[in-house]
């Protein structure tokens, strides 16, 4: 709490303080803990910006992949038992979904072994399932890197602050304080931005297993379409 108190602290709020800590806001404190950690802080802002573009990315592109057309297995079906294939690939083509190029793979190879077309049918599901965790793994970076970046930060900022104490003649306590907090701010950052990170990446690996999930399902509903007497 008071991390954030003192992000959104102003001049007005500290009327009552000592003029020195009037300007004490999260800016200023960056300022005064060197150039490294300044360095650190830019470092994980970027790490920030492209774990939350990398996020809501995945997120829509998922969430899209996921989207369920009830009746497009059912018309599929209805073609098949028809003889219409061209009908069928005509619907597959207008139908932007991982389930509908899966069936339309399958469809090209009709006419060939079940094993063939079941093998085609997987690889193009696996394809799928990569585009579908496209960046994942850079998410996953960004919520382990981040914390040690920061805590990275702390530990260079504490040798400075102890080595300027140590040069110091006088050693008040706020002096101490202010090179302890200076220091520990990159941790605070690291790790507010690696448990982003690893919720949010937790949270696409979730939907990305309901997705692979509706593909099975529907191939596997293709396949028994297949198989089925008179096909």
């Amino acid at each position: 709490m008071n991390f954030f108190l003192l992000l959104f602290q102003t001049p007005e709020m500290t009327m009552d303080q000592e003029p020195a800590v009037e300007s004490d806001n999260l800016l200023s404190v960056l300022m005064d803990s060197g150039l490294l950690s300044i360095i650190i802080v830019g470092i994980l802002l970027v790490l920030f910006i492209v774990g939350v573009y990398i996020f809501v990315e995945r997120y829509t592109t998922i969430k899209a992949a996921g989207r369920e057309d009830q009746g497009f297995m059912d018309r599929i079906k209805m073609e098949i038992t028809a003889g219409n294939m061209a009908n069928a690939r005509a619907l597959c083509a207008t139908t932007d979904s991982p389930v509908a190029r899966m069936v339309d793979k399958g469809l090209q190879r009709i006419g060939r072994p079940l094993r063939d077309i079941d093998a085609a049918v997987e690889n193009v599901g696996n394809l799928e399932v990569f585009r579908l965790e496209k960046g994942l793994s850079t998410l996953a970076s960004i919520s382990g890197a981040a914390p040690m970046i920061g805590f990275f930060g702390t530990v260079t900022g504490m040798i400075s602050a102890f080595y300027e104490m140590s040069t110091a003649e006088n050693i008040t306590p706020d002096v101490l304080a202010g090179g302890i907090y200076s220091a520990l701010l990159t941790t605070a950052a690291g790790l507010f931005i690696g448990i982003l990170a690893f919720v949010g990446y937790n949270l696409l690996v979730a939907n990305v297993e309901r997705v692979v999930y509706k593909m099975e399902r529907s191939t596997t509903e293709f396949m028994d379409l297949l198989q089925e007497p008179g096909k």
